[in-house]
Protein backbone atom coordinates (compact mmCIF):
# COMPACT_ATOMS: atom_id res chain seq x y z
CA UNK A 1 0.00 0.00 0.00
CA UNK A 2 0.81 3.61 -0.36
CA UNK A 3 2.86 5.18 2.24
CA UNK A 4 0.96 8.46 3.23
CA UNK A 5 3.29 10.05 5.16
CA UNK A 6 5.41 10.69 2.50
CA UNK A 7 2.93 12.78 0.62
CA UNK A 8 3.40 16.99 1.54
CA UNK A 9 0.26 17.28 3.92
CA UNK A 10 -2.51 19.53 3.65
CA UNK A 11 -2.45 23.40 4.83
CA UNK A 12 -4.23 24.05 7.75
CA UNK A 13 -7.88 24.55 5.85
CA UNK A 14 -7.69 21.35 4.59
CA UNK A 15 -6.27 19.08 7.25
CA UNK A 16 -8.75 18.82 9.58
CA UNK A 17 -9.99 15.23 9.92
CA UNK A 18 -12.76 13.92 7.52
CA UNK A 19 -13.94 10.30 6.52
CA UNK A 20 -11.62 10.42 3.51
CA UNK A 21 -8.20 12.31 5.20
CA UNK A 22 -6.14 9.83 4.27
CA UNK A 23 -6.79 9.97 0.52
CA UNK A 24 -4.50 11.86 -2.08
CA UNK A 25 -6.30 13.09 -5.44
CA UNK A 26 -4.72 15.20 -8.37
CA UNK A 27 -7.52 17.10 -9.70
CA UNK A 28 -6.56 17.67 -13.57
CA UNK A 29 -10.06 18.30 -14.27
CA UNK A 30 -11.80 22.29 -14.91
CA UNK A 31 -15.26 23.95 -15.71
CA UNK A 32 -18.02 21.89 -13.91
CA UNK A 33 -18.36 18.00 -13.64
CA UNK A 34 -14.70 17.44 -12.93
CA UNK A 35 -14.33 19.96 -10.06
CA UNK A 36 -17.89 18.91 -8.11
CA UNK A 37 -16.60 15.25 -8.09
CA UNK A 38 -13.41 16.40 -6.75
CA UNK A 39 -15.31 19.00 -4.48
CA UNK A 40 -17.45 16.11 -3.12
CA UNK A 41 -13.80 14.15 -1.74
CA UNK A 42 -12.71 17.50 -0.32
CA UNK A 43 -15.85 17.91 1.80
CA UNK A 44 -15.21 14.69 2.89
CA UNK A 45 -11.42 15.25 3.72
CA UNK A 46 -9.44 14.19 1.45
CA UNK A 47 -6.30 15.84 0.18
CA UNK A 48 -7.18 17.74 -3.39
CA UNK A 49 -4.40 18.85 -5.71
CA UNK A 50 -6.17 20.67 -8.28
CA UNK A 51 -3.32 20.91 -10.90
CA UNK A 52 -4.15 23.80 -13.76
CA UNK A 53 -2.93 24.33 -16.48
CA UNK A 54 -1.14 27.76 -17.72
CA UNK A 55 -3.29 30.55 -16.92
CA UNK A 56 -5.52 28.32 -14.56
CA UNK A 57 -8.99 26.45 -14.51
CA UNK A 58 -11.09 28.07 -18.07
CA UNK A 59 -13.73 29.38 -15.62
CA UNK A 60 -11.56 31.34 -13.04
CA UNK A 61 -12.75 34.46 -14.32
CA UNK A 62 -16.56 33.51 -14.53
CA UNK A 63 -18.89 35.80 -12.76
CA UNK A 64 -20.66 36.76 -10.65
CA UNK A 65 -17.78 38.69 -8.65
CA UNK A 66 -18.10 41.09 -5.61
CA UNK A 67 -17.30 43.87 -7.45
CA UNK A 68 -13.53 44.38 -7.13
CA UNK A 69 -10.29 44.45 -9.45
CA UNK A 70 -8.66 42.27 -7.12
CA UNK A 71 -10.60 39.11 -7.28
CA UNK A 72 -8.61 36.31 -8.32
CA UNK A 73 -12.04 34.24 -9.21
CA UNK A 74 -15.99 34.35 -9.13
CA UNK A 75 -18.53 32.68 -7.93
CA UNK A 76 -18.54 29.33 -10.24
CA UNK A 77 -15.08 28.48 -9.53
CA UNK A 78 -15.34 29.34 -5.47
CA UNK A 79 -18.11 27.12 -5.49
CA UNK A 80 -17.01 24.08 -6.78
CA UNK A 81 -13.17 24.33 -6.40
CA UNK A 82 -13.21 25.29 -2.29
CA UNK A 83 -11.32 23.42 0.23
CA UNK A 84 -8.65 22.19 -2.63
CA UNK A 85 -4.64 23.30 -3.34
CA UNK A 86 -3.46 24.64 -6.63
CA UNK A 87 -0.34 23.62 -8.64
CA UNK A 88 0.23 25.15 -12.01
CA UNK A 89 1.58 23.10 -14.30
CA UNK A 90 2.39 23.53 -17.93
CA UNK A 91 2.74 19.37 -19.48
CA UNK A 92 4.44 20.64 -22.64
CA UNK A 93 7.36 21.24 -20.48
CA UNK A 94 9.48 18.01 -19.43
CA UNK A 95 10.31 19.58 -15.88
CA UNK A 96 6.45 20.17 -15.13
CA UNK A 97 5.74 16.30 -16.16
CA UNK A 98 8.07 15.15 -14.17
CA UNK A 99 7.25 16.96 -11.26
CA UNK A 100 3.28 15.45 -12.12
CA UNK A 101 4.87 12.22 -12.33
CA UNK A 102 6.45 12.22 -9.14
CA UNK A 103 3.20 13.51 -7.36
CA UNK A 104 1.52 10.55 -8.41
CA UNK A 105 3.87 8.37 -7.15
CA UNK A 106 2.56 9.41 -3.91
CA UNK A 107 -1.50 10.18 -4.76
CA UNK A 108 -4.21 7.64 -4.74
CA UNK A 109 -6.73 9.20 -7.53
CA UNK A 110 -6.18 11.08 -10.69
CA UNK A 111 -8.79 12.55 -11.86
CA UNK A 112 -9.18 14.25 -16.06
CA UNK A 113 -11.87 15.28 -17.87
CA UNK A 114 -9.78 16.26 -21.08
CA UNK A 115 -10.72 14.10 -24.73
CA UNK A 116 -9.91 10.77 -24.88
CA UNK A 117 -6.10 10.50 -25.58
CA UNK A 118 -5.05 13.66 -24.58
CA UNK A 119 -3.11 12.80 -21.46
CA UNK A 120 -1.29 10.10 -23.51
CA UNK A 121 0.01 12.50 -25.82
CA UNK A 122 2.28 13.51 -22.92
CA UNK A 123 3.22 10.38 -22.08
CA UNK A 124 1.01 10.65 -18.84
CA UNK A 125 -2.36 8.20 -19.84
CA UNK A 126 -3.04 5.75 -17.01
CA UNK A 127 -1.06 2.94 -18.36
CA UNK A 128 2.20 4.92 -18.37
CA UNK A 129 1.04 6.43 -14.27
CA UNK A 130 0.24 2.90 -13.22
CA UNK A 131 3.48 1.98 -13.68
CA UNK A 132 4.97 4.95 -11.31
CA UNK A 133 2.14 3.74 -8.84
CA UNK A 134 0.12 0.42 -9.68
CA UNK A 135 -2.24 1.15 -6.98
CA UNK A 136 -2.73 4.25 -8.88
CA UNK A 137 -6.78 4.96 -9.19
CA UNK A 138 -7.48 6.47 -12.55
CA UNK A 139 -10.56 8.26 -13.17
CA UNK A 140 -12.01 10.10 -16.14
CA UNK A 141 -15.34 11.69 -17.45
CA UNK A 142 -15.59 12.43 -20.64
CA UNK A 143 -18.90 13.27 -22.70
CA UNK A 144 -18.98 9.79 -24.07
CA UNK A 145 -16.47 7.71 -22.20
CA UNK A 146 -13.40 6.46 -22.83
CA UNK A 147 -12.16 3.50 -25.50
CA UNK A 148 -11.16 1.72 -23.02
CA UNK A 149 -14.42 1.03 -21.32
CA UNK A 150 -15.94 0.76 -24.63
CA UNK A 151 -15.44 1.90 -28.06
CA UNK A 152 -18.22 4.26 -29.98
CA UNK A 153 -18.01 6.64 -33.02
CA UNK A 154 -19.31 9.81 -30.51
CA UNK A 155 -15.95 9.48 -28.43
CA UNK A 156 -13.48 12.64 -29.39
CA UNK A 157 -16.51 14.67 -29.95
CA UNK A 158 -17.12 17.66 -27.77
CA UNK A 159 -20.23 17.40 -25.17
CA UNK A 160 -21.42 19.72 -22.51
CA UNK A 161 -24.36 19.73 -20.19
CA UNK A 162 -26.43 20.97 -22.93
CA UNK A 163 -25.30 18.06 -25.37
CA UNK A 164 -25.50 15.27 -22.76
CA UNK A 165 -29.03 16.66 -22.04
CA UNK A 166 -30.22 16.23 -24.73
CA UNK A 167 -28.87 13.09 -26.02
CA UNK A 168 -29.86 11.62 -22.90
CA UNK A 169 -33.35 11.61 -23.27
CA UNK A 170 -33.66 14.75 -20.09
CA UNK A 171 -34.68 17.53 -22.57
CA UNK A 172 -37.36 15.07 -24.12
CA UNK A 173 -39.12 14.63 -21.44
CA UNK A 174 -39.14 18.41 -19.84
CA UNK A 175 -41.35 21.19 -20.11
CA UNK A 176 -44.60 21.48 -21.02
CA UNK A 177 -46.84 19.08 -23.06
CA UNK A 178 -47.00 21.72 -25.60
CA UNK A 179 -43.84 23.28 -25.89
CA UNK A 180 -40.50 22.72 -27.06
CA UNK A 181 -37.48 20.30 -25.06
CA UNK A 182 -36.39 21.75 -22.16
CA UNK A 183 -33.03 21.60 -20.24
CA UNK A 184 -33.25 20.95 -16.63
CA UNK A 185 -32.15 24.20 -14.91
CA UNK A 186 -28.99 22.66 -12.88
CA UNK A 187 -26.73 21.34 -14.70
CA UNK A 188 -27.17 18.04 -14.39
CA UNK A 189 -25.34 16.19 -17.43
CA UNK A 190 -22.24 17.47 -15.52
CA UNK A 191 -23.16 17.27 -11.84
CA UNK A 192 -24.95 13.57 -11.61
CA UNK A 193 -21.88 12.26 -13.72
CA UNK A 194 -19.56 13.92 -11.32
CA UNK A 195 -21.77 12.31 -8.41
CA UNK A 196 -21.64 9.26 -10.03
CA UNK A 197 -17.87 9.33 -10.81
CA UNK A 198 -17.06 9.73 -7.22
CA UNK A 199 -19.00 6.86 -6.41
CA UNK A 200 -16.90 4.92 -8.43
CA UNK A 201 -13.68 6.38 -7.42
CA UNK A 202 -14.68 5.34 -3.78
CA UNK A 203 -15.86 1.71 -5.13
CA UNK A 204 -12.37 1.65 -6.44
CA UNK A 205 -10.63 2.51 -3.14
CA UNK A 206 -12.53 0.13 -1.07
CA UNK A 207 -11.43 -2.70 -4.21
CA UNK A 208 -7.80 -1.42 -3.96
CA UNK A 209 -8.04 -2.00 0.44
CA UNK A 210 -9.22 -5.32 -0.13
CA UNK A 211 -6.58 -6.72 -3.17
CA UNK A 212 -4.39 -4.05 -3.65
CA UNK A 213 -4.66 -3.40 -7.17
CA UNK A 214 -5.52 -0.24 -8.99
CA UNK A 215 -7.66 0.12 -11.33
CA UNK A 216 -9.14 2.73 -14.33
CA UNK A 217 -12.60 4.26 -13.75
CA UNK A 218 -14.90 5.83 -16.49
CA UNK A 219 -18.02 8.13 -16.02
CA UNK A 220 -19.65 9.35 -19.39
CA UNK A 221 -21.99 12.31 -19.21
CA UNK A 222 -24.16 10.94 -21.96
CA UNK A 223 -24.75 7.26 -20.13
CA UNK A 224 -24.75 9.24 -17.26
CA UNK A 225 -28.43 11.09 -18.29
CA UNK A 226 -29.68 8.20 -19.80
CA UNK A 227 -29.16 6.43 -16.28
CA UNK A 228 -31.19 9.67 -14.77
CA UNK A 229 -33.96 9.04 -17.59
CA UNK A 230 -34.20 5.00 -16.02
CA UNK A 231 -38.00 5.87 -16.40
CA UNK A 232 -37.98 6.13 -19.63
CA UNK A 233 -36.13 3.14 -20.37
CA UNK A 234 -38.59 0.51 -19.12
CA UNK A 235 -41.77 2.61 -20.03
CA UNK A 236 -40.59 2.38 -23.48
CA UNK A 237 -39.45 -1.42 -23.00
CA UNK A 238 -43.05 -1.71 -21.04
CA UNK A 239 -45.42 -0.27 -23.01
CA UNK A 240 -43.62 0.56 -26.53
CA UNK A 241 -44.51 4.34 -26.38
CA UNK A 242 -41.43 6.95 -26.35
CA UNK A 243 -42.24 8.98 -22.89
CA UNK A 244 -42.56 12.82 -23.57
CA UNK A 245 -43.12 16.17 -22.06
CA UNK A 246 -45.99 16.56 -19.71
CA UNK A 247 -45.51 19.86 -17.28
CA UNK A 248 -45.06 19.02 -13.84
CA UNK A 249 -47.20 15.92 -13.55
CA UNK A 250 -46.48 12.46 -13.24
CA UNK A 251 -46.71 9.59 -15.92
CA UNK A 252 -48.54 6.78 -13.37
CA UNK A 253 -48.49 8.86 -10.41
CA UNK A 254 -51.77 11.33 -9.83
CA UNK A 255 -52.34 14.02 -8.12
CA UNK A 256 -48.24 14.63 -8.29
CA UNK A 257 -48.23 18.43 -9.70
CA UNK A 258 -47.81 21.54 -9.78
CA UNK A 259 -50.53 23.72 -9.00
CA UNK A 260 -51.28 27.62 -9.01
CA UNK A 261 -51.53 29.26 -6.41
CA UNK A 262 -53.22 33.23 -5.00
CA UNK A 263 -49.52 34.30 -4.46
CA UNK A 264 -47.05 31.64 -6.54
CA UNK A 265 -46.80 28.04 -6.86
CA UNK A 266 -47.40 24.81 -4.43
CA UNK A 267 -46.32 21.12 -5.45
CA UNK A 268 -48.86 18.17 -3.75
CA UNK A 269 -47.82 14.65 -3.66
CA UNK A 270 -51.07 12.96 -2.95
CA UNK A 271 -51.23 9.74 -5.02
CA UNK A 272 -51.66 7.23 -2.50
CA UNK A 273 -55.09 6.22 -0.97
CA UNK A 274 -54.38 7.76 2.46
CA UNK A 275 -52.98 11.07 1.32
CA UNK A 276 -55.70 11.34 -1.16
CA UNK A 277 -58.67 10.86 1.06
CA UNK A 278 -56.49 13.66 3.45
CA UNK A 279 -56.41 16.03 0.45
CA UNK A 280 -60.29 15.63 -0.44
CA UNK A 281 -61.37 16.21 3.23
CA UNK A 282 -58.74 19.12 3.26
CA UNK A 283 -60.63 20.97 -0.14
CA UNK A 284 -64.24 19.90 1.79
CA UNK A 285 -64.69 17.48 -1.23
CA UNK A 286 -65.57 14.18 0.72
CA UNK A 287 -67.08 13.01 -2.34
CA UNK A 288 -64.25 12.47 -4.59
CA UNK A 289 -62.44 10.33 -1.91
CA UNK A 290 -65.75 7.92 -2.33
CA UNK A 291 -65.86 7.86 -5.91
CA UNK A 292 -62.33 7.78 -6.87
CA UNK A 293 -60.87 5.87 -3.68
CA UNK A 294 -58.00 3.84 -5.68
CA UNK A 295 -54.95 5.06 -8.08
CA UNK A 296 -56.66 3.10 -11.06
CA UNK A 297 -59.88 5.22 -10.83
CA UNK A 298 -57.82 8.69 -10.41
CA UNK A 299 -55.80 8.13 -13.14
CA UNK A 300 -58.73 7.77 -15.58
CA UNK A 301 -59.63 10.74 -13.97
CA UNK A 302 -57.06 12.88 -14.23
CA UNK A 303 -57.88 15.81 -16.14
CA UNK A 304 -60.92 16.80 -14.17
CA UNK A 305 -59.78 15.94 -10.57
CA UNK A 306 -56.86 18.29 -11.57
CA UNK A 307 -59.07 21.13 -12.40
CA UNK A 308 -60.81 20.67 -9.60
CA UNK A 309 -57.41 20.64 -7.04
CA UNK A 310 -56.45 23.62 -9.26
CA UNK A 311 -59.92 25.68 -8.59
CA UNK A 312 -58.98 25.23 -4.65
CA UNK A 313 -55.60 26.01 -4.94
CA UNK A 314 -56.12 29.18 -7.11
CA UNK A 315 -58.86 30.53 -4.06
CA UNK A 316 -55.41 30.43 -1.31
CA UNK A 317 -52.77 31.12 -0.77
CA UNK A 318 -49.34 28.97 -0.56
CA UNK A 319 -48.70 28.90 3.18
CA UNK A 320 -52.46 28.15 3.77
CA UNK A 321 -52.52 25.28 1.80
CA UNK A 322 -49.18 23.85 3.10
CA UNK A 323 -50.41 24.49 6.29
CA UNK A 324 -53.84 22.96 5.91
CA UNK A 325 -52.07 19.76 4.67
CA UNK A 326 -48.78 20.14 6.96
CA UNK A 327 -48.49 16.28 8.22
CA UNK A 328 -51.00 14.75 6.54
CA UNK A 329 -50.23 15.44 3.00
CA UNK A 330 -46.71 15.71 0.85
CA UNK A 331 -47.22 19.44 -0.56
CA UNK A 332 -44.63 22.53 -0.69
CA UNK A 333 -44.50 25.82 -1.95
CA UNK A 334 -42.22 26.35 -5.07
CA UNK A 335 -39.78 28.27 -3.27
CA UNK A 336 -37.20 30.87 -4.87
CA UNK A 337 -33.55 30.84 -4.21
CA UNK A 338 -34.22 34.24 -1.20
CA UNK A 339 -36.83 31.71 0.09
CA UNK A 340 -34.20 29.02 0.65
CA UNK A 341 -32.13 31.53 2.11
CA UNK A 342 -34.71 32.57 4.85
CA UNK A 343 -35.69 28.97 5.06
CA UNK A 344 -34.24 27.73 8.72
CA UNK A 345 -34.30 24.12 7.84
CA UNK A 346 -31.23 25.39 5.68
CA UNK A 347 -29.66 27.05 8.09
CA UNK A 348 -30.24 24.23 10.61
CA UNK A 349 -28.72 21.19 8.15
CA UNK A 350 -25.80 23.50 7.09
CA UNK A 351 -26.64 24.49 4.00
CA UNK A 352 -25.30 27.27 3.36
CA UNK A 353 -21.15 28.16 4.26
CA UNK A 354 -19.47 30.93 4.30
CA UNK A 355 -15.90 31.18 2.73
CA UNK A 356 -13.43 34.17 2.60
CA UNK A 357 -13.30 35.82 -1.12
CA UNK A 358 -9.90 36.96 -2.31
CA UNK A 359 -9.23 40.31 -3.03
CA UNK A 360 -12.52 42.13 -1.01
CA UNK A 361 -12.51 41.86 3.06
CA UNK A 362 -16.03 39.84 2.12
CA UNK A 363 -17.33 36.84 2.72
CA UNK A 364 -19.58 34.90 0.18
CA UNK A 365 -22.09 31.88 0.45
CA UNK A 366 -21.81 28.24 -1.30
CA UNK A 367 -23.75 25.78 -0.68
CA UNK A 368 -22.88 23.17 2.04
CA UNK A 369 -22.41 19.37 1.51
CA UNK A 370 -25.73 17.11 1.15
CA UNK A 371 -23.82 14.15 2.82
CA UNK A 372 -24.23 14.38 6.53
CA UNK A 373 -21.99 11.75 8.96
CA UNK A 374 -22.14 11.28 12.41
CA UNK A 375 -18.44 11.10 12.59
CA UNK A 376 -16.54 12.54 10.26
CA UNK A 377 -19.26 14.97 8.53
CA UNK A 378 -18.64 16.77 5.40
CA UNK A 379 -18.07 19.90 4.96
CA UNK A 380 -16.86 22.94 2.45
CA UNK A 381 -12.84 23.37 3.79
CA UNK A 382 -11.93 27.25 3.14
CA UNK A 383 -12.11 29.37 0.30
CA UNK A 384 -11.15 27.91 -3.08
CA UNK A 385 -7.53 28.28 -4.02
CA UNK A 386 -5.72 31.01 -5.91
CA UNK A 387 -3.80 30.01 -8.93
CA UNK A 388 -0.56 27.87 -8.10
CA UNK A 389 -0.82 28.92 -4.45
CA UNK A 390 0.54 26.10 -2.54
CA UNK A 391 3.40 25.57 -5.65
CA UNK A 392 6.08 25.87 -2.61
CA UNK A 393 4.77 23.06 -0.29
CA UNK A 394 3.56 20.80 -3.11
CA UNK A 395 7.14 20.83 -4.98
CA UNK A 396 9.54 22.11 -2.26
CA UNK A 397 11.62 18.26 -1.39
CA UNK A 398 13.16 19.81 1.78
CA UNK A 399 10.05 20.64 3.21
CA UNK A 400 8.29 17.69 2.25
CA UNK A 401 11.01 15.79 3.79
CA UNK A 402 10.55 18.36 6.99
CA UNK A 403 7.26 17.46 7.51
CA UNK A 404 7.40 13.40 6.54
CA UNK A 405 9.79 13.52 9.41
CA UNK A 406 7.83 15.59 11.86
CA UNK A 407 4.97 13.22 11.20
CA UNK A 408 6.73 10.13 11.11
CA UNK A 409 8.07 11.22 14.86
CA UNK A 410 4.37 12.05 15.79
CA UNK A 411 3.81 8.02 15.21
Amino acid sequence: MINHKEFCTATTEVRSMGALSDLRVLDLTQVLAGPYCTMLLADMGADVVKIERPGGDLIRSNPPHVESDDEPYGGYFQSVNRGKRSLELDFRDAADRDAFRSLVERADVVVENFKAGTMAQFDLGYETLREDNPELIYSSIRGFGDPRTGETHRQGQPSFDLIAQALGGVMEITGQADGPPTKVGPGVGDLFTAALNAVGILAAVHHRERTGEGQYVDTAMYDSMLSLCERTIYQYSYTGEAPTRQGNSHPTLFPYDAFEAANGYVVIAAFSDGHWRALCETMDRPDLAAEYPDATSRMAARSKLRAVIAEWTRAHETETIVEALEGRVPAAPVQTTEDVFDDPHVRAREMLATVEQPGTDQQVTIAGSPIKMSETNPRPRGRAPLLDEHREELLDRSTAGDERRQAESDD
